[in-house]
């Protein structure tokens, strides 16, 4: 179902970048002979693979339905949006990811879920995702490097598939393991995190109705730079609480130590709201560089989803607890 009510944040449809724009500039891409695409079938026994090119995604649109969680700027561009990243373990630079990832096997995929749950077990994309209808939704991405983005995510909201799973009363927390692919993930040979990368949310936060699991991007499938196939995206939150490639669920009753806390907890907490009072030790984070602008612009407190979010964090000191 469509959510009617309009929050200050959202834009008309006509803002964002049409999907058959992006779908014409592949077209170009793929006559211009720069990347492959390879076609994937889906049957009952299983995925086949196939080989991607370079920055190029699969050949299957996706259906979900438009939501109303859309921000009031334009959407940052396909090509920024999967050639711009952070994913350490293909490599430290922005343009490592889109360069490697495509060596990522990512069908066929499971996801383990464990701990205080009911439905413990192992379980592919399809049994995850499947029983709910993909939703679009553009959300703000605000890096903790102070750059940030409007991207189109298509995913279902995680608290419909916690509902499903039946976590115990124990479970207070959400844990999440990222792939560990000594073969296709270069980066890794670097000690630069202790891998694999864990994140964590407080059950509230899990819970909460902004909270996506995304499995695709502009209308398709993720592409492999981008955390397929699943990955967490909580908009009100810093990039990096966005764990891709999920191969581990577990709910847990103690806060999880999280891959940034544990290799820098001074300059990366559990929580890690968008908060522009707050300055990382080494950069101030009251404004930020919009991908694709020039000037730099003031950055939102939760990154401009405070109406949604702000109750969660009532009485803490965000200074203390960021």
């Amino acid at each position: 179902m469509l959510i009617k009510s309009r929050k200050n944040w959202q834009l008309s449809e006509n803002e964002a970048t049409p999907l058959s724009t992006y779908k014409t500039r592949r077209d170009v891409l793929r006559t211009m002979g720069i990347g492959a695409v390879a076609s994937v079938g889906i049957t009952s026994a299983g995925v086949a693979s196939g080989l991607l090119g370079l920055g190029e995604a699969r050949a299957e649109s996706l259906s979900y339905i438009k939501s109303a969680y859309d921000p009031n700027e334009a959407q940052t561009s396909h090509n920024a949006v999967t050639g711009y990243n952070n994913y350490y373990e293909f490599g430290t630079g922005k343009e490592d990811p889109a360069k490697y990832a495509h060596a990522l096997t990512t069908d066929p995929w499971v996801v383990e879920v464990a701990g205080e749950v009911k439905h413990t077990g192992s379980y592919s994309i399809e049994d995850l995702i499947r029983p709910h209808q993909l939703e679009e939704r553009i959300y703000r991405m605000r890096c903790v490097e102070a750059w940030s983005m409007v991207i189109p995510w298509l995913g279902v909201p995680l608290a419909d598939i916690i509902k499903r799973l039946e976590p115990t009363s124990r479970a207070k927390y959400v844990m999440f393991h990222t792939a560990v692919r000594h073969g296709e993930m270069p980066g890794i040979g670097r000690p630069v995190l202790s891998w694999p990368y864990v994140e964590g949310l407080r059950m509230d936060e899990a819970m909460n109705p902004l909270t996506l699991l995304s499995t695709g991007l502009y209308g398709e499938d993720l592409l492999p730079q981008n955390g397929a196939p699943i990955r967490l995206v909580v908009p009100w939150k810093y990039g990096f609480k966005g764990v891709k490639s999920i191969v581990k669920i577990s709910f847990v009753e103690e806060q999880p130590q999280t891959s940034w806390e544990k290799s820098a907890s001074d300059e990366y907490g559990f929580f890690a709201n968008v908060n522009p009072q707050v300055s990382h030790p080494r950069w101030s984070q009251a404004s930020e560089r919009r991908i694709g602008e020039f000037r730099r612009r003031p950055t939102l407190m939760y990154n401009g989803y405070g109406e949604e979010v702000a109750h969660l964090y009532s009485g803490m000191d965000l200074a203390k607890y960021y």
